[in-house]
């Protein structure tokens, strides 16, 4: 009986500036591989399906745990994150792209600047003044900590943006991970203080909240199941009496 093998068609790129192209390796059947195993077998033994050697397949990962997001991934045509995509649970062909919101760095890798440089632009922070030691913060209500703990789960994977129609390279809507992390960070006792803020910058200029088209693709998509438009749609709420305030020039709360 012959072996089962697994076959994998990968789409690589040099670099950034050079077209993609598609190679196929066929690699022997583990029990409980997942992605990751099977991209460091290629790494191991870099000959592809026609017997030809070939360079290994650049990717990356870091705690193969769904902990890092680093290794976000287009498998079978949906983003996900690679280490938990096991192979018994794809059809093959098992079809590897990097995920086209970012720019290619190398065959799997991407630049994922355009999402870190959106949480700086929201502040996705909690300030601190210096190093020394502040005390005991002030609590949050356990309610509130609830549900900003699911809402803390954010890996900063980039799934959500490769899922959504509206970040691309013609828009710059700051996606819905940044957006999330506006609901967080203004829910947080501290980081409360750049609260008007953080709302200010997402109705501000282009690539903030009103470049969401509502297609809740995000949701779906994130591997955390972090409630991103129930974020989104109370990010619309804070934002609108947010410009009532600055409209009247209060700091009141409403």
């Amino acid at each position: 009986m012959s072996e089962k093998m697994i076959h994998l068609i990968i789409t690589r790129q040099k670099d950034g500036e050079g077209g993609s192209y598609k190679e196929e390796f066929k690699l022997p059947y583990r029990e409980n591989m997942n992605v990751i195993s099977a991209l460091m077998e290629i790494r191991r033994n870099p000959v592809n399906a026609n017997g030809e050697e070939t360079t290994a397949v650049s990717w990356e990962a870091s705690c193969l745990e769904e902990v890092c997001g680093a290794c976000s991934m287009v498998i079978n045509g949906k983003p996900r994150q690679s280490c938990t995509a096991l192979v018994d649970q794809l059809e093959q062909p098992i079809r590897l792209e990097p995920m086209k919101t970012f720019p290619v760095v190398r065959d799997l890798v991407v630049d994922r600047s355009r999402m870190f440089d959106s949480l700086k632009r929201v502040k996705a922070w909690v300030p601190i003044d210096g190093t020394y030691d502040l005390g005991p913060g002030p609590r949050m209500p356990e309610a509130k900590r609830q549900w900003a703990y699911e809402l803390s789960k954010c890996m900063t994977c980039g799934v959500c943006l490769e899922a959504c129609p509206n970040v691309n390279d013609k828009s710059e809507f700051i996606g819905p991970a940044a957006l999330s992390q506006v609901r967080l960070f203004n829910a947080h006792p501290t980081g409360a203080m750049h609260k008007a803020e953080r709302l200010n910058t997402l109705m501000d200029g282009e690539g903030g909240l009103s470049n969401c088209g509502n297609s809740q693709n995000c949701v779906q998509a994130c591997p955390k199941g972090i409630p991103l438009t129930t974020s989104i749609a109370a990010l619309n709420r804070d934002t609108t009496l947010q410009s009532f305030k600055n409209f009247f020039g209060s700091d009141n709360n409403f």
